[in-house]
């Protein structure tokens, strides 16, 4: 274990400036997305669903990712605005776990990220119905020929379904691999304006 972490998780009075020290660490040494997180939603009558999607902003009102709103992920946050996110980074043995409520982000947020992306990812985004059956890839692939025509330049306009959603969190949780199995948990809850912290047994 890297003597760096033998000790453990430091205390801290709020939740985003030790996120921010361990996503710098997951930037310089995970050799994968070290921006991957797990999204958590749920269905209209409670089943959880879950999948991998790509952190795209942070600060202190949330964390924010980008998607088809139409799809299944986006319909299961505008249907019920909770979530819940879990970055793990294996190389690090580290694990940070979010759980809050959910706004979309503003018309100009997402034109901005839109705006940066690859023409190929522009295209794509208008190219698939995300989450519905798809006959065959030959289908989807007709469609994204089709797109690529009508916008060959880079002016490629954002989907009006296409947009962003930002986790507000209300509970945010460090947890720190340790040597047989006495791994280290810090948790943070939002209290007014502020943080109440404590720690968990592992």
């Amino acid at each position: 274990m890297n003597e760096a972490h033998a000790a453990g998780i430091p205390d801290a009075a709020e939740p985003y400036g030790l996120f921010e020290a361990w996503f710098a660490e997951a930037q310089a040494r995970e050799p994968n997305d070290p921006n991957a997180m797990c999204l958590a939603t749920t269905t209209p009558d409670g089943w959880p669903s879950a999948r991998m999607v790509l952190l795209k902003g942070r600060d202190e009102r949330g964390f924010v990712f980008y998607t088809n709103e139409e799809s299944r992920k986006g319909q299961e946050l505008l249907a019920n605005p909770r979530a819940a996110l879990c970055f793990h980074w294996k190389s690090l043995r580290r694990q940070v776990r979010v759980e809050g409520t959910v706004e979309r982000v503003t018309p100009d947020e997402a034109d901005a990220y839109y705006a940066s992306r690859p023409h190929g990812s522009r295209i794509a985004a208008w190219g698939s119905i995300q989450s519905r059956p798809l006959a065959s890839r030959a289908e989807f692939e007709a469609r994204i020929a089709e797109y690529e025509a009508l916008y060959p330049g880079n002016d490629v306009p954002r989907p009006p379904y296409w947009g962003g959603f930002r986790i507000l969190p209300l509970r945010i949780e460090f947890w720190q691999d340790m040597p047989f199995r006495r791994h280290d948990r810090l948790v943070f809850e939002r209290n007014g304006e502020g943080w109440s912290t404590g720690r968990l047994y592992p």
